[in-house]
């Protein structure tokens, strides 16, 4: 990636390479054998008090690799994942993987009609899904390619006492207990009748197509994008260089709040785990602050994931407030998916103890990753730097031909080893975003992101906004996330949402949406206020809407456009 030329070089931490070059020629199974041969009693998964460890990892995921072949599955099959954070996920996509399957994870959130087009577009056979999952599973048998349905209890790995606890209260209740179809396939009858059988298999290389994750891509609409299974064992490796002066190998508790269907869990942190050999802590519902803690008191970890609104409601959660949590074990924590504003980078810091640094990459790119230094210098409001052999670049926003100087604002485009391979079936989308750009050295591939920013001497990127969601009023370009950050700073702000909504005069104005901190007020006026003691006049948001909570993605991205489309409405 031609070191010489890239100015973050000389602000990366000591110890850490400029390229990891070149790079094995295995997968994230070949690390999976090596631990369960080398440390097989030692844990792989945690999960509600439960260990799972390296060797019964290896063996139940070899398990369901020979009922998948039993059942029809081969090489180059899409096997969906209808499943939140949790061993199933981990022992079905492995197993899977181990057939050459390509794995397909998806939200468990969707409804019916969300699930329908992916299942269809990205031909899904088979799917491995919740018992609660089941009802909507079948119902879309009829309009999808699905053929195989295998289906779980969520407490299929919980340990004895929560077992039982769960059976009796919950288990009817949340819609777990249910009887399959006789066309159907229960995921631990399937282990049991598998149990100490291994498939024979072709090896698999780098190359091999690994996963197709959804994404609304940059340019709008939601598509499976195809990961190779290199993009695991780079980005484990380039992170674990990042990270080295904070985590050790085997001995680090990774806690895994973020869904396991998001490119930064399923990518960046299985990665990590999988490549060091560290844990990783399972919790399947982020949202579930209590349980979020709960797990975190018991594993004591050292790294911890997650997105901005996950760490404000860490902050805001009352065990927190009262000090009644320990955050000793956290060496690091990685802020990604969405901005995070610097007051609750602050807010956390200063609470805690523990340290946010700031990440950034797409589902496109497959986790080649901007992130802050581990021990060097945060810049407020940058998301940091890449990771050795990934490389940045502003184009200009509009042709996307020519590079910008420093300082200059423009198209963020990444280029990595790791990038996807393309959208599903969509040759034409494709082309649109993964371009070859010409330069000194030659040839590279760049993928074009849709996001605006900008890179400082240093080599520090910081992201504006999204061209989309780019505000003109007046004549005048506003980015939303500069007017959120103004609003962050009241100490009773605890989220905020920035979007244009439509006005005759300015053809578009801007409006603003804020939470309250629990047991704190704030005026309308007052926070206008703020804006205009911080910002140009035109950036003054006409109005402020207060709302108990703002509409959000599944990893908590902020939905500016439901904001605009109820303010529409």
């Amino acid at each position: 990636m031609a070191p010489a030329r890239w100015p973050w070089l000389d602000r990366y931490d000591a110890g850490v390479p400029a390229s990891l070059a070149p790079y094995p020629d295995r997968t994230i199974l070949d690390y999976l054998s090596d631990h369960a041969r080398t440390r097989p009693s030692e844990p792989a998964l945690l999960f509600k008090g439960a260990s799972i460890s390296w060797s019964q990892l290896e063996r139940e995921s070899d398990a369901f690799a020979s009922a998948l072949a039993e059942l029809g599955v081969t090489r180059g099959d899409r096997v969906g994942l209808l499943l939140p954070n949790c061993p199933q996920f981990l022992i079905a996509e492995l197993g899977a993987w181990k057939l050459g399957a390509i794995v397909a994870p998806m939200n468990p959130t969707y409804t019916e009609q969300e699930l329908e087009g992916p299942l269809r577009e990205n031909g899904i056979d088979t799917i491995v899904t919740l018992t609660r999952f089941y009802g909507l599973v079948r119902r879309l048998r009829t309009r999808t390619p699905i053929k195989r349905v295998i289906a779980s209890n969520i407490k299929e790995y919980f340990p004895p006492l929560l077992r039982l606890l769960f059976t009796l209260v919950r288990e009817t209740r949340d819609g777990d207990r249910v009887d399959l179809a006789v066309d159907d396939f229960a995921f631990a009858t399937l282990l049991r009748a598998h149990a100490g059988r291994r498939v024979e298999r072709r090896r698999l290389t780098p190359d091999d197509p690994a996963v197709l994750l959804m994404s609304g891509g940059t340019t709008g609409t939601p598509k499976g994008v195809l990961g190779r299974h290199a993009a695991y064992v780079l980005t484990g490796l380039q992170v674990q260089a990042w990270t080295a002066s904070a985590l050790g190998t085997g001995v680090s508790v990774l806690m895994l709040p973020l869904p396991l269907f998001h490119v930064y869990a399923n990518v960046g942190v299985q990665a990590l785990a999988i490549v060091t050999g560290n844990p990783m802590a399972l919790v399947p519902n982020p949202r579930d602050l209590d349980d979020l803690l709960s797990t975190l008191k018991r594993v004591k970890p050292a790294f911890v994931t997650g997105i901005p609104t996950l760490f404000v409601g860490i902050l805001n959660h009352p065990a927190v407030q009262k000090g009644t949590v320990d955050f000793k074990s956290v060496k690091i924590c990685f802020s990604g998916a969405a901005p995070l504003l610097a007051e609750t980078k602050r807010r956390f810091e200063s609470m805690t103890g523990g340290r946010i640094v700031e990440g950034y990459s797409l589902t496109e790119a497959m986790m080649a990753l901007c992130v802050n230094p581990v021990e060097g210098p945060n810049k407020l409001g940058s998301v940091g730097m890449p990771l050795p052999d990934v490389a940045v670049r502003i184009y200009d926003a509009d042709a996307g031909t020519t590079e910008m100087p420093a300082g200059e604002v423009g198209e963020i485009c990444f280029s990595g080893a790791q990038l996807m391979t393309g959208f599903w079936n969509r040759p034409e989308e494709t082309s649109l975003v993964l371009r070859d750009h010409i330069d000194g050295e030659g040839s590279r591939r760049w993928l074009h992101t849709g996001d605006l920013g900008y890179l400082d001497a240093d080599g520090y990127l910081f992201i504006l906004d999204r061209k989309k969601d780019l505000i003109k009023t007046s004549g005048f370009q506003v980015w939303p996330r500069e007017i959120e950050e103004a609003l962050a700073t009241h100490p009773a702000v605890a989220e905020v949402g920035v979007a244009g909504v439509p006005d005759e005069t300015k053809g578009e104005a801007i409006h603003a949406w804020v939470v309250l901190r629990p047991g704190h007020t704030a005026r309308e006026e007052e926070l206008r206020g703020l804006c205009r003691s911080r910002l140009a006049p035109y950036k003054v948001p006409r109005k402020i809407t207060f709302r108990d909570s703002l509409p959000k993605t599944m990893v908590g991205k902020i939905l500016r456009r439901a904001l605009q489309d109820e303010h529409r409405a």
